[in-house]
């Protein structure tokens, strides 16, 4: 077993919860001067805030953040789409499959190098020079883009739908501000109620999805007279009706294939919080996997199950009420109406939780290496012992999106632009695989990514970089304006941080005589960090 599967090391800057053997003070060693190396990133580190994430834990931070409330949306429309069952269930395999080529890249670069951070590490370890632009990237993209608010006004709208209450936007929005602020204080106030309440929202969410499904199932074979209207069961697997009315066209089929693709985002969630994971290699190496197969499982058994109740006719015109429909059929418009919206809300809460718990790391790590204001006090795990200055640095965008923009047009664009830019990132780290392997053949890589499947990531996202471009079907995307003005955004603020880091790192410091340098130092609660400061040019 390599040496990184075994306890995690942890380094000079990093403390632990374990009783250790305290030796008197004259024959105390000297203290070791802490250093924060890129090359540090490859030992274990484990937080001040302890080693708190189970395999369990770990899990539901991962399936959590996968299986949002698409589910119960993206496949009416898909099957619209691409015409057939067959199709439509073959792009769910598919999309799987490409999934696991990016698992296998994050799997690689976890094991490489196992600490919080996740491609900001990543990018950081693979791209030293030019110095300090990868970390300004990353900084930027945590700042402008680093928002949770999709999902906290779908928690907003259905919890308002159940109630049986009109939903209005002022409403919508208050109740996503609530959901953000409860969950930032949640988080921020105790570690531990946190990911015990998003373990508990994870498992109702997986638990809801499976009885979704076999209720639906038991409907068209014990007792398909109850069921409200006319049910397809078995038929839908007879190889004509599999593939009746396929639609073929690769505009139509890229379209579908980068919906589903988008369903299984989320597979490197663990890699943000590596420092608070126990056994984090050995852990990474399985839960990554497990938790893939549990979403491709779900994902399939829950499309047969609209398959087998709905008829496809109903399925097409549906758009999005595709699991309304569903309810409808299998429990009666009453049950169903109250059911189906609390389903999605609880599904929502529990992928803002897991979401805010690992962008706060990342936020922590960005002001560890000092690329933020104030970045001692965002660093630190007081006062309860939590990354509260990371929370924060999450909850500040999160609820000037949700409050702010009206609903429609503008906040759809935000949206969009917000998951662009990362894009560029996936293909940074997965071309960055290939130039590790050359330039640092001797890293230890308990885990190694199959070379094709890091071409195929890399031809994946050159596509997702370039569907922007393509006109859509019916020559308008999800606003009434340009479809890729979101694109062209994204780009500038890619532009734009590069030239600001090119001025503040490269020609103020050419002008004016000086240059940056990384000083370490060691806040009171154990958390190192690093500092930027100016040095006059001898």
């Amino acid at each position: 077993m390599s040496d990184l599967e075994q306890e995690p090391l942890l380094g000079i800057n990093t403390t632990s919860n374990n009783d250790t053997f305290t030796p008197p003070q004259d024959q105390q060693p000297s203290p070791v001067p802490p250093h924060r190396t890129t090359e540090d990133d490859t030992l274990p580190e484990t937080s001040t805030l302890g080693r708190s994430l189970t395999w369990t834990g770990s899990y539901i931070l991962i399936i959590s953040r996968v299986i949002g409330s698409g589910i119960f949306a993206t496949p009416g429309s898909i099957t619209s789409s691409v015409g057939s069952i067959g199709l439509s269930l073959l792009l769910w395999i598919v999309g799987a499959i490409l999934a696991a080529c990016s698992l296998a890249i994050s799997l690689e670069y976890g094991c490489m190098l196992p600490r919080s951070g996740g491609d900001k590490v990543y990018l950081e370890f693979t791209y030293q020079h030019p110095r300090f632009l990868a970390s300004t990237l990353v900084a930027a993209q945590a700042v402008l883009l680093g928002f949770t608010a999709s999902n906290c006004i779908v928690f907003g709208r259905y919890v308002l739908f159940g109630m049986g209450w009109e939903a209005e936007e002022w409403a919508q929005k208050g109740l996503a501000v609530g959901l953000m602020t409860t969950i930032t204080v949640v988080h921020g106030v105790s570690v531990g109620v946190g990911i015990k309440i998003q373990n508990f929202l994870g498992w109702i969410k997986v638990f809801l999805i499976v009885c979704m499904a076999a209720s639906g199932i038991y409907v068209v074979i014990f007792r398909p007279e109850t069921s409200r209207g006319e049910t397809p069961g078995f038929e839908i697997f007879r190889w004509e009706e599999l593939w009746r009315d396929s639609v073929w066209s690769w505009g139509v089929v890229s379209t579908g294939l980068f919906k589903v693709f988008y369903s299984y985002a989320g597979l490197s969630n663990v890699n943000n919080v590596l420092n608070e994971v126990q056994n984090p290699v050995r852990t990474l190496k399985s839960v990554g996997p497990v938790a893939l197969f549990t979403a491709c499982s779900l994902y399939l058994v829950v499309n047969v199950a609209y398959f087998m109740v709905i008829p496809i006719s109903e399925i097409k015109e549906s758009g999005e009420l595709i699991a309304a429909l569903f309810f409808e059929r299998v429990f009666g418009t009453g049950f169903g109406r109250t059911v189906l919206p609390f389903a999605i809300a609880v599904s929502a809460a529990g992928n803002v939780m897991v979401v805010t718990f690992a962008l706060a790391r990342v936020n922590q790590e960005i002001a560890r290496q000092g690329f933020l204001p104030y970045s001692s006090l965002l660093s630190s795990s007081r006062p309860f012992n939590s990354p509260l200055g990371g929370l924060i640095v999450h909850y500040i965008p999160s609820i000037l999106v949700i409050a702010l923009p009206p609903l429609g047009d503008v906040y759809a664009f935000i949206l969009d632009v917000e998951g662009y830019p990362g894009q560029f990132a996936a293909l940074a780290t997965a071309i960055g695989l290939l130039l590790l392997r050359k330039r640092r053949p001797e890293l230890k890589r308990p885990f190694k990514a199959w070379l094709p499947v890091v071409w195929l990531r890399i031809f994946v996202c050159i596509a997702l970089i370039l569907a922007p471009f393509s006109k859509p079907e019916k020559g308008k995307g999800d606003v009434s304006f340009w479809h890729a003005t979101y694109a062209v955004v994204g780009i500038a603020l890619i532009v734009f941080t590069v030239l600001y880091w090119y001025i503040w790192f490269v020609l103020l410091p050419r002008w004016r005589g000086y240059h940056i340098e990384e000083e370490v130092a060691v806040l009171e609660d154990g958390t190192s960090i690093t500092k930027l400061v100016r040095q006059k040019k001898e």
